[in-house]
């Protein structure tokens, strides 16, 4: 009588995980051919634009050194990639994908010497630097000038080609 029970249980359990499995199977992965992935927000974004409007004003822009600091984890006065990126996807290596986010304008213009870290001189001109990025020269940084470049594989043309930030219809398709 245990015996049946017991092989009861594992067949139960077997077929539950199964269905598990087999549920989470929609077709390809978000942000894939069609998909609509959109990307963690970058909390280097989340600090600097204290009132999460999707723009970083001048007053954020003065502040950038102070708010900058907020994500330093360690407290060693400089930020690493684990302190200005978001974290790994749980699942980015078991699905064979590399986790690699798109390289922010933020931390470009941020991470002078390119070496992967902000260091406390770089914290100390963040303001100057993220004024870099003010293609217009209005004061501050909206989407279209902190966003991160579209892959060149996707149709369509990048988003500020038209100087509103909409990413508007697709246009033709490349060279056929």
């Amino acid at each position: 009588m245990k015996t049946s029970i017991k092989s009861t249980l594992a067949l139960l359990a077997f077929g539950v995980s199964t269905f598990a499995l087999h549920a989470q199977d929609d077709g390809p992965p978000p942000g894939g051919p069609g998909g609509h992935h959109h990307p963690p927000p970058l909390p280097i974004m989340q600090a600097l634009d204290t009132n999460h409007d999707g723009i970083i004003d001048s007053n954020e822009i003065a502040n950038a050194s102070a708010e900058l600091l907020t994500l330093d984890k360690n407290g060693d006065g400089q930020l690493t990639k684990d302190e200005y990126l978001p974290p790994r996807p749980p699942n980015a290596d078991s699905m064979g994908q590399g986790f690699h986010p798109p390289k922010s304008p933020l931390v470009t213009a941020l991470d002078v010497n390119n070496d992967g870290i902000i260091d406390s001189n770089e914290i100390a001109n963040a303001p100057a630097e993220l004024k870099t990025l003010d293609k217009n020269g209005d004061g501050q940084l909206t989407r279209d000038e902190i966003r991160p470049p579209r892959p060149h594989d996707m149709d369509g043309p990048p988003p500020d080609a038209g100087g509103s930030g909409d990413d508007g219809p697709p246009g033709p398709p490349p060279n056929q």
